[in-house]
């Protein structure tokens, strides 16, 4: 059974930074696809940044180009998303997403499996 647990989450002023880690299990993250999303209230979920981990490439959101960096540990079979400079706009539940098969995209539904969501909150 794949799990996907975030942690990570909070509150921070405006141009903090936090770090979200999600921890896979059920599911080895060596050759696949994982992506962060997020979902303000009233909004549709949105794909911030998805790692293909077979070739290690990355796709970002323009709004968080330059920002936000998501990396992975295979060892640990955990993914990451380091947020900097953290903005208002920021502010929505953050989930962690898995995905079979080939291909890599921010696409939420290309994703089969997802965490249960970490909340952040940027105050101005």
């Amino acid at each position: 059974q794949v799990q996907l647990v975030e942690s990570g989450g909070g509150s921070v002023q405006a141009g903090g930074s936090l770090r979200l880690s999600c921890a896979a299990s059920g599911y080895t993250i060596t050759t696949k696809c994982l992506g962060w999303f997020r979902q303000a209230p009233g909004k549709e979920r949105e794909g911030v940044a998805r790692i293909y981990s077979r070739y290690g490439t990355t796709e970002y959101a323009d709004s968080v180009k330059g920002r936000f960096t998501i990396s992975r540990d295979n060892a640990k079979n955990m993914v990451y998303l380091q947020m900097s400079s953290l903005k208002p706009e920021d502010t929505a539940m953050y989930y962690c997403a898995a995905r079979e098969g080939v291909g890599c995209t921010l696409r939420p539904t290309w994703f089969a499996y997802w965490g249960q969501g970490t909340q952040v909150t940027v105050s101005s």
